[in-house]
C-alpha cells in the first residue's frame, strides 16, 4: 500500500448481525466525484485504500433501506473495522391471482446492441401482447408474449429494413417472436428470476429475465395494474442469427450481444 495510503474497512450486517454479501457501496468525495465502488464479500466486509480525508460512503442492497453518511479516512480515533446495520424492508405486495394481461400502451420492449465496437444501437419492438396468470403461489405463476418481429424500431428506416430482412430477423419467415415461462423463481426483497423460453428466428433457447417487482396499483379507471422492469442479455448466434461484416481492422460492425430491457405494466382481466 503506498505510504500515503489509509485503509476504509467495513463490514455490513443485518439486524440480526448477519453479515449481508453483495451489498453495494459506493465512496464519494465531498463534491459528489465517485471515489471507489463495489460489492461486499460471502463476509459482509469490504476493505478500500484511499487518500486520507472526508468522504460520503452510501451501502444499499436489496431487501434493506439504504444507508448514507460521511466518514473520516484515517482518523486514529476510528481503528479498525466499522459496521453498518441495514434494516430491512417489506417487499411490495404482489397481485391477486388471477388472469392480467400486458398493457402495450404504458409498457415498452426495447434492446441495445453495440455498433462498431464502442457506440450502441437503441431499438424497440412497437407492437406485442403477452398475458401473465398469477397463481395462488408466487412460484407456479405463468406468463406468455408473443412480440411482432416486423414491429422493430431503431429509427433508421434502411436499418430496420435490413433487420427485417433474412440476414437477421426474417420477419417473412418468422413473424413473432415469442417467450413462455413457467418458473418464477423468488431471489430477495423485490427481485425475481422468470424463467423460460425464447422462441426467436425459429430458434428456442432458455434465456432468464432478471426481474424488479414495482408493486401493484390503480389505473385511471379504478382497474388493478402491477408493474416490474427485466433485463436479459441474448446472445444473437444462439438464434443463428450470425450475419456480421468486419471493418477495418477486424472490428465487427454489429456486436454478438444484445442487451433486452423491458418495462411492463399488467392489467388485472375478471
Amino acid at each position: 500500500m503506498p505510504p500515503t495510503a489509509r485503509l476504509l474497512s467495513c463490514r455490513v450486517l443485518d439486524t440480526v448481525h448477519q453479515p449481508i454479501r453483495q451489498a453495494k457501496f459506493e465512496v464519494t468525495d465531498p463534491i459528489g466525484r465517485r471515489v471507489v465502488s463495489g460489492e461486499t464479500d460471502p463476509y459482509g466486509g469490504f476493505t478500500a485504500a484511499m487518500p486520507e480525508g472526508e468522504y460520503r460512503l452510501s451501502v444499499s442492497a436489496e431487501g434493506y433501506a439504504p444507508f448514507h453518511g460521511a466518514t473520516l479516512v484515517g482518523d486514529p480515533a476510528q481503528p479498525g473495522t466499522a459496521e453498518i446495520v441495514l434494516d430491512s424492508v417489506e417487499p411490495p405486495v404482489l397481485p391477486q391471482p388471477g388472469h392480467w394481461e400486458l398493457d402495450p400502451t404504458h409498457s415498452s420492449i426495447g434492446f441495445t446492441a453495440k455498433h462498431i465496437g464502442f457506440a450502441r444501437i437503441h431499438g424497440r419492438f412497437t407492437t406485442f401482447a403477452g398475458a401473465v396468470r398469477i397463481a395462488e403461489r408466487m412460484e407456479d405463476s405463468s406468463m406468455h408474449v408473443i412480440i411482432d418481429a416486423a414491429s422493430i424500431d431503431t429509427g433508421l428506416r434502411m436499418r430496420d429494413d435490413h433487420l427485417r430482412s433474412a440476414d437477421f430477423l426474417d420477419a417473412a419467415r418468422y413473424p413473432t417472436v415469442e417467450f413462455y415461462s413457467e418458473r418464477f423463481i423468488h431471489r430477495s426483497g423485490s427481485r425475481w428470476a422468470v424463467a423460460g423460453a425464447l422462441t426467436l428466428h425459429g430458434v428456442s433457447r432458455s434465456v432468464t429475465l432478471d426481474t424488479q417487482y414495482l408493486g401493484v396499483g390503480t389505473g385511471l379507471e379504478g382497474e388493478p395494474r402491477a408493474a416490474c422492469r427485466a433485463t436479459a442479455e441474448l446472445h444473437r448466434e444462439d438464434f443463428t442469427l450470425n450475419w456480421q461484416s468486419m471493418l477495418a481492422q477486424g472490428i465487427a460492425a454489429i456486436g454478438s450481444s444484445v442487451e433486452v430491457a423491458l418495462d411492463v405494466q399488467i392489467v388485472h382481466k375478471a
